[in-house]
């Protein structure tokens, strides 16, 4: 299990040694700090919590930098627990150049990077998605429109959702017009194109969710 939290830098393209070209999401992933460990004994679960996106320390609140203080970590914007045990991402940090301990355990105050992704590897993307505001049916959930000839008036309407006297009513889960977008999406199935160690940055085939300089949960598949 390996996790980071990063933020969308953009999108662009790059030519590898045999000319292909590759359209590539570039991610700046860490580098992120441990700054609590969850196990099931005393949880109910096994996680990691990260933080990442350092910040000055009167951006925080005081809950916030007693948290960072107790772990001597930097404040940082931003914390998210991954599922897993610590065991794990320590065992997954260790097959990068820089393991995140001397004895291969994990420990409150450690530094997570993208050393241990690899290139080739499959990861997911999670993020809050683009947010549209109130759509209706057609850009919403793709619904054809109506004719647009003797004198309709229901070119973009999305029509009659109701029932007759039998039930009498419209059933729940219709899909209608409404807000679209700003939800969390995750993305499945990128490939690691390649990575910047000196930079923190993994370039992804395709794209990711959110917009420029959002938040995104970067995971291996597996």
């Amino acid at each position: 299990m390996a996790g980071l939290i990063g933020k969308k830098i953009g999108m662009t393209q790059i030519f590898k040694e045999d000319g292909v070209v590759e359209r590539v999401t570039a991610i700046q992933a860490g580098p992120c700090h441990v700054t609590g460990l969850r196990n099931s004994e005393r949880d109910g679960y096994d996680a990691v919590q990260l933080s990442f996106d350092e910040v000055a320390e009167k951006r925080l609140n005081r809950p916030a930098n007693g948290l960072f203080k107790k772990t001597s970590t930097p404040p940082s914007r931003k914390l998210v627990e991954f599922r897993g045990t610590p065991a794990d991402f320590a065992a997954k940090a260790a097959e990068g150049e820089e393991a995140p301990a001397e004895d291969g355990e994990l420990k409150i105050g450690d530094t997570l990077t993208v050393s241990q992704f690899a290139v080739g590897e499959k990861i997911k993307v999670a993020g809050v998605s683009k947010g549209k505001g109130f759509q209706g049916t057609v850009k919403r959930h793709n619904f054809s429109r109506g004719p647009v000839t003797h004198g309709s008036h229901n070119t973009r309407a999305p029509g009659s959702i109701g029932q007759s006297a039998d039930p009498a009513r419209v059933f729940k889960g219709i899909r209608g017009p409404g807000q679209m977008g700003n939800e969390r999406v995750t993305q499945r199935g990128l490939e690691i194109v390649d990575i910047l160690h000196d930079e923190n940055v993994i370039l992804v085939r395709g794209s990711v969710p959110g917009p420029k300089g959002g938040y995104v949960e970067v995971r291996s598949a597996s």
